[in-house]
This record gives structure tokens, C-alpha cells and sequence, in this order.
């Protein structure tokens, strides 16, 4: 498994991609990689580093539960997020 320290310029990069545009998608994007990036498995940070090039409006419906991604990894990651916030 890759390093996931915060030294790691993989992580670095994705600490910068996951803030958003607003401190509440900051918080919970952010919030999953700081808690769950670093028990996840090479294709979970994949979709991570995927889902993150998704449009705020897109991110926000998701993990209000306004809408679905169409990809079932976005989606397990969004219900993560959800559960852990109770969204």
C-alpha cells in the first residue's frame, strides 16, 4: 500500500483537490481523506482521486442525497461520507 503519511505528495495533492468550494464539502471531503484514505484499498483512493473532478453542484446533491453519481465507487464513498456525517 502507498505511503499516506502527509508528506506524501500524492496525498499532499489530493489534500489540495479536496478543498472545494464551500467549508462544508472542505469538511467532508477533507474529513475522508484524513479518516478513510489511508485504510483504503488502491482502487477506493482510485475513485477518490476521480470523484474529486466532479463538479461542487454534483458533489453537494450527492451527499445530500439529491441525487446519485453513476458510479457505484463515487457512491459507496458518498454513503460513507453521508453515514459518518448522518447526511
Amino acid at each position: 500500500m502507498a505511503d499516506t503519511t502527509p508528506d506524501d505528495p500524492r496525498f499532499k495533492r489530493l489534500s489540495w483537490r479536496a478543498r472545494r468550494g464551500t467549508r462544508e464539502l472542505d469538511a467532508l471531503f477533507g474529513g475522508w481523506l484524513a479518516e478513510r484514505y489511508a485504510i483504503s484499498n488502491d482502487m477506493q483512493r482510485q475513485a477518490f482521486d476521480e470523484l474529486l473532478d466532479a463538479q461542487d453542484p454534483d458533489l453537494w446533491d450527492w451527499v445530500m442525497g439529491h441525487g446519485r453519481p453513476e458510479r457505484k465507487d463515487w457512491q459507496a464513498i458518498i454513503d460513507d461520507i453521508r453515514a459518518r456525517h448522518r447526511l
